[in-house]
């Protein structure tokens, strides 16, 4: 049993030292370059002084660069913080003084950046001026970490407007490493096409399967993602045969009819997350992939990606949607009611999570550790940790579960209690509509709808068509169709700038 991830980099290193590892737009590495580099970084940190288990901001671009970074910080005994180089300065700033990184590994172009955002410029270390490595001095410093110390910290958006750094253990990525791969079968001949970014957790299973197997990464670049066509080309060119992207690609994919206009990539697994994927769009997919694995996964940042899957067996209608399945192996799963109390068979309550996969906590931020890793109301011989996810779900009578929705897209109008999400599932099973978002406009109390569609809509009669899909109180109030839905930069629709969009309206009407 291993008890450090670099491990893995340290085992595929003999087994596959001259294969492709990673791949970005500018070059390769090989695994045995890859370690050498990754050794190189990690000599420079402990000639920083690095302590054990500080953290190591790497402030670079999806590069093979910063995957090197992270793996250096991992032979130091240190944890890695990614950090977006397109943030606001103000976020970063923000992210430097909750975080207080040890050091910040970045490049000569970014470095102003940082200086910008008041990054101290003794702790700043430059990846292209680093020397080489001194012998042994990174060996010592990996027999002292042990499973439960932390591996890395990704930045999710917090409701005091600062920024939150989830902090993951070793343990937590080796048990979601192991199972993806005894799951999904994976091996050295996978080759993996990534689009999340490095500071959104979606990479993790990305990065990791290819340590673990000799798999080999490949860093997408982020432009052919508005290109559809040229992004299914340049998967067909590189043989990716594994993908783990986020549903808004793929409905685009799939609305814009791309896979009947291309020669398809040899794709044997396609895996989503971070979204609620319409069935109408994985239809078309699996239409076109008949012999793919396709897999929903589910989970939030705090428990190590995800926590729960569903691997698709069986046909489904538009309209049907679709289950988050089961726990991952060594994750347990409670839906909690109301009254703290186990959930009956599709009775909705709050999915909670146990086990191994749970964060540490927020770094630097004990209040909301508190507050969202609480004691198991269920546990009364001992203080059990569980963490309360803030998603509603429920069990089916074949113990499947199912996501209705965020408690905070829960809404109470006109007297009835709502799910937004609900209403994204009927306005996506008609026809013309490409992608839609649902926002309650508390200012009017009017459910607002944003589409995409393939021509001009007129509003009334989107209302008419939900009216067989959906009670009246139920109906979107507004509906604001626009060219594209925004995303973020994890790809996901952005709903708070659609949120910011209302309010601007408001203010612009009053």
């Amino acid at each position: 049993m291993i008890t450090n991830a670099i491990e893995y980099l340290m085992r595929t290193v003999t087994r596959f030292p001259s294969k492709i590892a990673v791949q970005d737009g500018q070059g390769t590495y090989t695994f045995s370059q890859l370690d050498a580099e990754a050794r190189r970084i990690s000599s420079a940190l402990l000639a920083h002084n690095c302590g054990s288990n500080d953290a190591v901001a790497v402030y670079l671009p999806k590069t093979r660069q910063a995957v090197a970074c992270f793996l250096g910080t991992l032979f130091s005994g240190n944890c890695y913080a990614p950090l977006d180089v397109r943030s606001p300065v103000a976020r970063t700033r923000a992210i430097l003084d909750r975080l207080r990184p040890i050091a910040i590994v970045t490049d000569e172009a970014h470095r102003k950046a940082l200086l910008e955002a008041e990054a101290d410029d003794r702790s700043i270390l430059l990846i292209d001026k680093l020397a080489p490595p001194a012998p042994n001095g990174q060996q010592a410093r990996i027999s002292q970490v042990i499973d439960t110390d932390p591996i890395y910290v990704l930045h999710t958006s917090g409701s005091t407007g600062v920024p939150k750094g989830v902090t993951i253990t070793h343990r937590g990525v080796i048990d979601y490493t192991e199972w993806a791969v005894a799951t999904y079968r994976i091996e050295e001949h996978t080759i993996i096409g990534n689009q999340a970014p490095f500071f959104f957790d979606n990479s993790t299973l990305d990065l990791y399967l290819c340590l673990a197997t000799g798999a080999t990464l490949i860093l997408v670049p982020e432009e052919l993602f508005l290109f559809p066509v040229r992004l299914i080309g340049y998967l067909r060119e590189h043989k990716v045969n594994l993908i783990f992207w986020v549903p808004s690609v793929l409905v685009n994919v799939a609305n814009l009819d791309i896979l009947s206009q291309v020669d398809l990539p040899p794709l044997k697994h396609i895996l989503f997350a971070g979204e609620v994927m319409p069935t109408k769009q994985l239809t078309y997919w699996r239409k076109w992939f008949p012999a793919a694995l396709f897999s929903n996964l589910y989970g939030p940042t705090e428990i190590t990606v995800d926590c729960t899957y569903f691997i698709i067996n069986r046909d489904f209608r538009d309209d049907e949607p679709l289950p988050i399945g089961f726990p991952c192996r060594n994750t347990d799963v409670l839906i909690l009611n109301e009254r703290n109390e186990l959930a009956r068979t599709g009775e909705r309550g709050e999915l909670c999570v146990r086990g191994s996969s749970l964060a540490l906590g927020y770094w630097n931020d004990p209040e909301h550790t508190a507050a969202s890793f609480t004691v198991n109301p269920l546990q009364s011989h001992y203080p059990e940790r569980i963490y309360r996810t803030g998603d509603l779900v429920y069990r089916d009578a074949a113990g499947v579960i199912m996501f209705v929705g965020r408690t905070d897209y829960q809404i109470k109008h006109m007297g009835y209690r709502i799910e937004l999400g609900e209403i994204e599932a009927a306005v996506m099973t008609l026809p013309r509509l490409r992608n839609c978002c649902v926002l309650y406009d508390a200012a009017t109390s009017r459910i607002a709808l944003f589409v995409t569609a393939d021509r001009q809509l007129d509003a009334g009669i989107v209302r008419r068509e939900l009216t067989s899909k959906l009670p009246k109180y139920m109906l979107p109030g507004v509906c604001i169709q626009m060219p594209a839905l925004p995303h973020n930069a994890n790809g996901k629709i952005d709903r708070t700038l659609l949120a910011q969009k209302l309010q601007n309206a408001h203010a612009a009407a009053n």
